[in-house]
C-alpha cells in the first residue's frame, strides 16, 4: 500500500512542477495598445470631426513628422469639412528613459520648427509661443504656431501638444485657416489631458 501512496505522490509531484515549468517559460502576455482620441474628443468645431483608422508608422506632419521612429508608432488623422485638420501618433520606447527623451526631441522640433517653415518658405511670418504644461501622468506641453503668407494673403494657425505616460508618448497636431485669436486653446489643453491619461 506504501508503494502505491509514494507513486502516487510521485506522480502528482511531476504533474505540478511541469505545470510549474511551463508557467514559468510561457511568453507574457503582450500589453495591450495605446487608445487613440475619439473624434468626439477634439476641440469644437462648427461641423463635427471624422476619424481614420488607426494606421503603423507617424502622421505626415511638417514639424514632428520625422521625429518618432515609425516602427514603434502608430497614428491617427482627424478632418471636419471646415478646414480643420488634426493628427496623433503614440510611440511605445523601450524604457521610460527612452520615452523621456523622445520627448525632448519632440517639443524641440516643434520649438524650432517657425525657423524651418520661413527656410521653406521665403517671405512667410509668424510667432510660436509655448502655451503651457498640461499636468497628467509624466506631463504635457502645449505649442501654437501662428503664421501670415504675404504673398498668398494666407493666415494658419497650428496647436501642437507632447506628452507621456511612463514609456508611452503621443504627440498631437491641430490645424486650421486663420491666427491664434479665437482658436479652441483651451479646448485643446483638454484633449491633450484626455490623450496622455488614455496612454497605457
Amino acid at each position: 500500500m506504501n508503494v502505491f501512496r509514494t507513486a502516487a505522490v510521485t506522480a502528482a509531484t511531476a504533474v505540478l512542477t511541469v505545470a510549474s515549468l511551463s508557467a514559468a517559460t510561457a511568453a507574457p502576455a503582450p500589453a495591450p495598445a495605446p487608445e487613440f482620441l475619439a473624434a468626439k474628443e477634439l476641440p469644437a468645431s462648427q461641423t463635427p470631426w471624422t476619424a481614420s483608422k488607426v494606421k503603423e508608422g507617424v502622421a505626415d506632419d511638417f514639424c514632428t513628422g520625422k521625429i518618432a521612429p515609425k516602427s514603434s508608432s502608430t497614428y491617427r488623422t482627424f478632418r471636419t469639412e471646415l478646414d480643420t485638420g488634426a493628427h496623433q501618433t503614440v510611440t511605445v520606447a523601450a524604457t521610460g528613459a527612452e520615452a523621456k527623451a523622445l520627448v525632448g526631441k519632440l517639443r524641440s522640433s516643434v520649438e524650432d520648427c517657425l525657423g524651418k517653415l520661413k527656410k521653406e518658405y521665403p517671405g512667410l511670418k509668424g510667432t510660436s509661443r509655448y502655451q503651457g504644461k498640461v499636468s497628467v501622468e509624466e506631463g504635457a506641453y502645449v505649442y501654437s504656431i501662428d503664421t501670415a503668407d504675404p504673398k498668398s494673403g494666407s493666415d494658419d494657425i497650428r496647436l501642437y501638444s507632447v506628452g507621456r505616460d511612463g514609456k508611452t508618448v503621443t504627440v498631437i497636431g491641430w490645424g486650421r485657416l486663420g491666427d491664434l485669436d479665437g482658436t479652441p486653446l483651451k479646448g485643446f489643453k483638454k484633449t491633450t489631458r484626455t490623450a496622455v491619461a488614455k496612454l497605457r
